[in-house]
């Protein structure tokens, strides 16, 4: 017979475990995410990435040479939402991924080529080693995209708030 002692030990150890396998195998896993932008389905690293002046997080613009209203407006909504970040300001720098020469504008902004294709006036929040994490969907309503730089200024102020914890 096992003893009192080993049995609590043998059930505290086997019945978390028991649960955790039941919510993996049965997909008790919470359907909703606080995030408003989408994930990446794959790893993208920015190649020769480097942050200027210790910041966490990068909003960056993918501005292709097929890309000129749409970019431009994205663009001007880029600054907006710079702006808006008040403070944390210090800890977002802004970027364009492969870079268009006919978007003015662009030049006050660090440019990277990337190989892989993006979609076209999509903003991207890469992090300060230069994985892109979150991806921004471009909308021809502008109320839509509105909302999605909306979405997208709570995901950053989320984000560094977590950092600052941390």
């Amino acid at each position: 017979m096992i003893s009192k002692p080993l049995g609590v030990f043998i059930g505290c150890c086997v019945v978390p475990l028991a649960l955790a396998y039941a919510a993996v195998k049965l997909e008790w896993l919470p359907e909703h995410t606080t995030n408003h932008g989408q994930f990446l389905q794959s790893e993208l690293r920015v190649p020769s990435w480097h942050v200027q002046n210790n910041e966490l997080w990068t909003i960056a613009i993918n501005a292709p040479d097929a890309c000129l209203e749409a970019c431009e407006k994205q663009l001007n909504a880029l600054q907006n939402l710079y702006t808006a970040l008040g403070k944390h300001q210090k800890h977002v720098g802004l970027a364009v991924l492969n870079r268009s020469q006919e978007v003015a504008a662009i030049d006050q902004y660090q440019s990277y080529q990337l190989a892989e294709t993006l979609p076209a006036a999509h903003l991207y929040l890469i992090d300060h080693r230069g994985l892109m994490v979150l991806q921004y969907q471009y909308f021809q309503d502008d109320e839509k995209n509105r909302l999605e730089h909306k979405g997208l200024l709570k995901d950053l102020k989320k984000l560094l708030k977590y950092a600052r914890s941390s």
